[in-house]
Parts: structure tokens; sequence; C-alpha cells
């Protein structure tokens, strides 16, 4: 079965105040107090002497036990939310791969469902895992290692307009086909196609779809695993923003104290990384304990939109 078997994230330890970068998004007092007051971001991380693959780096590094693990990892993960993250002909995927020893594993990216491509990787991850090859030891077991995590390079890149600000910051995570924890006991997702229009991510027709949409796949994850949101202890939120997190509860019918939001006012949302860290944040704060299942939700807009959930077992 599909299982997390180590998580690292890394954002900034310094965030950037958003009223700091209101003159070069160019957002108006209006707007500033929108995001301050309305959706809950203080600040983000930002980074701008860091290279893109520095960044991702830090989060490998917090995985204590690649070094020795790094010949069960048969796969490479990239799950990004932009189709393009660096000039020609950078390459940081490859230039991590060569800095970890791991030229000679398979390395690709997982982009086209935009902001739930993280949790597409793990299942990608686990499907290629369970149909690798082993001696049945635990010392060969196969693993595949996901990165996350961007760069605000470009104002696309900064900023959805009126509903969240990017901040930037890496994951890390180490997957394998057999784990014992945190496994893998769901997945549901939904490609909403018709929402790739000229207006992009502001289609009227998907602000007025989202929560609807996304309750509906993560019923469906809580369906596949055969539990219900009562038996879910803590919710680990993509970090659009606090206000559609207040209502989707208000929908689901779900405490908000049991949705991990503190990330979002001091990270901002950070593309295909909130789930790694968010999982992050709630095991440093004991939110989770051996035994609980707790879900994951993500939305990818671009190129139409993507519902996605996952329902684990810590």
């Amino acid at each position: 079965m599909t299982a997390l078997e180590a998580v690292s994230a890394y954002v900034p330890p310094v965030g950037t105040p958003i009223e700091t970068l209101a003159g070069p998004l160019g957002l108006t007092a209006m707007q500033l107090k929108l995001f301050q007051r309305y959706h809950g971001l203080k600040e983000v991380g930002r980074e701008p002497g860091q290279s893109l693959t520095a960044l991702l780096l830090k989060a490998t590094a917090g995985l204590d036990t690649l070094p020795r693990w790094r010949h069960r990892v048969r796969y490479v993960l990239y799950a990004r939310a932009m189709p393009i993250v660096a000039p020609y002909p950078v390459n940081p995927l490859r230039e991590i791969c060569h800095t970890l020893g791991l030229d000679h594993v398979p390395a690709f990216t997982v982009t086209h469902q935009s902001c739930a491509s993280g949790l597409l990787a793990i299942d990608v991850a686990g499907r290629l895992l369970a149909g690798t090859e082993h001696d049945g030891t635990d010392d060969d077991a196969p693993l595949a290692l996901i990165l996350s995590g961007e760069k605000a390079f470009t104002r696309d890149a900064q900023m959805f307009v009126d509903t969240t600000i990017f901040g930037e910051g890496a994951a890390a995570c180490l997957v394998s086909a057999f784990g014992t924890r945190d496994r893998l006991l769901s997945y549901a997702s939904n490609v909403r196609g018709e929402f790739d229009s000229d207006t992009g991510r502001n289609d009227p027709r998907l602000q007025q779809e989202y929560r609807p949409s996304l309750a509906e796949v993560m019923h469906a994850a809580l369906d596949k695993a055969g539990v219900t949101l009562d038996d879910i202890q803590v919710v680990l939120p993509h970090n659009v923003n606090l206000v559609t997190w207040q209502r989707m509860c208000l929908l689901l019918d779900f405490p908000p104290e049991r949705v991990l939001l503190e990330n979002i006012a001091t990270n901002g949302h950070v593309y295909c990384a909130d789930m790694f860290i968010n999982y992050r944040t709630a095991c440093e704060r004991g939110r989770l304990s051996p035994g609980d299942r707790y879900l994951a939700a993500a939305v990818g807009a671009g190129g139409g939109a993507t519902f996605s959930a996952m329902v684990f077992e810590h």
C-alpha cells in the first residue's frame, strides 16, 4: 500500500510582510486590505537570492534517511504548479539529482494538475513502485522521491488575483509502495476541463462551483476509504486563504479547529508543497497520533480545474 516513509519541509525562516509586496504586485489599498483582513494573509516566504535548486535541496536536506536509503530510490518526481519554473537551459530537477547522487534514476515532472499535482505525484509514485521488482527485503524495498516547491519568479507565480499570494518554500517526501505508516487509504480526483476558458482562474463558474466541487471530491475520498468526516482527526488543506476554508467547514459541517489553518497567515499558498508542509506542522504540534486518519485536499486551477483529496492513516 502506498505510504509516506518520510516528509521534510522548508520555508524561509523570516517571512515577508505582504504590505511590502503591494507595490511590486500593483495592489490597491483595498486589495491589500482584502488579503490581510478577509483572506487572513500576513506574510509569505521570499528568498530573492536563492535559486530554485537551492530551495529544493534545503527540503531534501531534512530527509535524514535519504543518504542511507539512496540506493532504494527508483524514481524522482517533481510536482509543480507552473509549467515553466526556470529559464532554458537551466534544469533544476537534473541539478538536484546530480547533487544527490541520483543521476541514474528516472526523473520527471508532474505539473498538469497545477497545485493539485502534489497529490497526483503521490498516486503516480505508488503505482510505479507497485510494479517495481525487488528482492523482498526491507533493505531493497523501492522508494520514490517527490519534490515540490517553486520560486515566485513572475507576477502570475506570485499572486492569484483577489484570492491568494504564493509563498516560496519546498518539501521532499519519500514514498513506498509497501509502507506501514502514513498509508494512503484512498485518492479521489475530478478534472473539470470545462473551466479552461479565456478568463482562466477567474472564470465565474469556477468561483461558483469551487467549494461544492471540492466538498464532493473530499466525500468521494472518504467513501473510498470507508470512513466519514467524523473519523478524520485533521484536514491538511491547500493554503488558498482563510475564508475559503471557513466556508468549506460550514458546507461540510466540520469543525474549523480540525483543519490545519495556521500556516496560511505565515506561508501563503506554497504551490504543491502545502500538503507536505502542513503534514510536518501537524506532526510537530502533536495533532496526529498513530492510527489517526487525516485528509489532504487540493485544487489546481489553470487549463481547467482539478479537485483532489486523499485519506491517510498515520
